[in-house]
């Protein structure tokens, strides 16, 4: 009963916004309610005075054809004290399809009602911090090293993204497309003896969704006859997507 109550709660906040119902915003908000909004102050609003300020700017923006919707909710309640969690289509039309804000709303039951002491908004961050990005892709070469030796050429493939360009060593002048690319990797672990894949002089750079790394490719083939080394100049492309970091182009080489 008191979770349908919140949601009920909830869902009428939601609706005053979309409708520019400050009255109906307000409702059921403590007076010391303290809310981290997506712009700053970092340290939050406190109090309702506080609260309210920020809502006539927003119905503006808002009047020029935005949405306000809850896309899903979920409602946890204790004797006195509850939270919800839930994402709704904030934004222009062209930028809801996918885009979502992230909303906590907690709730303490005061004099017998429930009511909002707390609300958290956020939209995730876009841009991939350089180091998170180039960790990845670091990591994604290691295993490549380690799918190498253990010739798992699935696993391999699943870094690599459908419309890779790859410069290989030897012609055409390019493979287009992860099939493409497929053919080329089963051909060089199609060996009898072991293969080993490691990466010397290693940069990577990474800037939001796309990341560029260059080293040197050491590649050892053991087989009856011993042991084949051989290495190679190698620039790989990685783009970040809904399936994580994939190569979308390599340059391998040797030197003449």
């Amino acid at each position: 009963m008191d979770e349908q109550e919140i949601r009920t709660l909830i869902e009428r906040w939601a609706d005053a916004v979309h409708t520019g119902n400050l009255a109906g915003v307000l409702a059921d908000h403590s007076a010391d309610v303290l809310m981290f909004d997506v712009p700053p102050p970092y340290e939050g609003l406190r109090g309702l005075a506080a609260y309210e300020r920020t809502w006539p700017g927003f119905f503006e923006w808002q009047a020029q054809g935005a949405t306000f919707e809850i896309v899903s909710l979920d409602v946890t309640a204790g004797a006195d004290v509850a939270f919800a969690v839930a994402l709704l289509k904030c934004g222009m039309p062209d930028e809801t399809a996918e885009r979502r804000l992230r909303l906590t709303i907690g709730l303490r039951k005061l004099d017998g009602r429930w009511t909002i002491t707390h609300e958290h908004h956020s939209f995730p961050l876009e841009e991939i911090p350089a180091p998170v990005g180039e960790s990845a892709v670091r990591e994604l070469l290691d295993d490549w090293s380690v799918q190498t030796a253990g010739k798992d050429l699935d696993a391999m493939m699943a870094g690599i993204a459908p419309d890779i360009v790859s410069y290989e060593h030897a012609g055409p002048l390019q493979y287009v497309g992860r099939s493409a690319v497929r053919e080329v990797c089963q051909a060089g672990l199609d060996t009898s003896g072991s293969i080993e894949l490691t990466q010397s002089d290693l940069t990577v750079l990474a800037r939001n969704d796309l990341a560029v790394a260059w080293g040197i490719d050491h590649v050892t083939v053991e087989s009856p006859d011993g042991p084949t080394e051989s290495r190679s100049r190698a620039t790989r492309i990685f783009r970040h997507g809904p399936n994580g970091w994939q190569l979308v182009h390599q340059h391998l080489s040797f030197p003449r």
